[in-house]
């Protein structure tokens, strides 16, 4: 098995960062959070000469899920996460996104996560773990050989995601964010929903939410 590679892609106009991920010698992997703009994302596969196996969700957003069924069907592959608890959310992204003057296909994940599952994108094991309070089912994807992440709105440079919605829960999120993903360690680097990545160590240091 060879290295994990990585590429972002932006997306959409809330230029949500959808990340292809693979292994760079059998370059088999998957996508997580095609939130959209699906031939920009289809470019990069097919430029990449990715064998896509699979569709990962991290939470119920519009920006992050709203292609992933047309996706999934147009590749042939499941739409694995998030956790169930982001299932209202989902039901309700095809009505929220005609009122952003969208048409997204509505889908059922075929498989939801909890914390704790572990998935394989490109043969690299990764852990995925629940993180709420930006939305009730959100999950981060961690590999802990690479010392990676993908975060999602959980966590972002200097932010952490919002917790203003009906649902929204600050000291979830909080309590996620310091329980789950500060221990791991000061060197995992992550990517973020938007914007730049960062580091756990950076965050620890410097991130306005996180300081007591």
């Amino acid at each position: 098995m060879g290295q994990l590679q990585v590429k972002i892609i932006p997306v959409t106009p809330f230029q949500q960062n959808c990340a292809l991920i693979w292994d760079g010698e059998t370059m088999k992997g998957g996508i997580i959070d095609p939130g959209g703009d699906l031939p920009s994302i289809n470019a990069v596969i097919t430029a990449a000469g990715v064998t896509v196996e699979n569709i990962f969700v991290t939470h119920g957003h519009l920006d992050h899920a709203g292609g992933a069924a047309e996706l999934a069907r147009s590749l042939s592959v499941p739409i694995i996460g998030p956790d169930k608890r982001d299932a209202p959310l989902i039901v309700e992204m095809v009505d929220q996104a005609e009122r952003f003057g969208m048409k997204i296909e509505a889908f059922t994940p075929d498989q939801w996560l909890a914390d704790g599952n572990s998935v394989s994108i490109g043969g690299h094991q990764f852990e995925a773990l629940h993180c709420p309070g930006h939305t009730p089912g959100h999950m981060v994807f961690v590999n802990h050989d690479a010392k990676f992440m993908v975060v999602g709105d959980v966590l972002f440079r200097n932010s952490i995601g919002r917790t203003d919605f009906a649902y929204g829960d600050h000291a979830a999120l909080i309590g996620a964010i310091t329980s789950k993903l500060l221990p791991l360690g000061d060197d995992y680097a992550f990517i973020c929903g938007h914007g730049m990545g960062s580091t756990i160590g950076a965050e620890r240091r410097s991130n306005p939410w996180l300081q007591n």
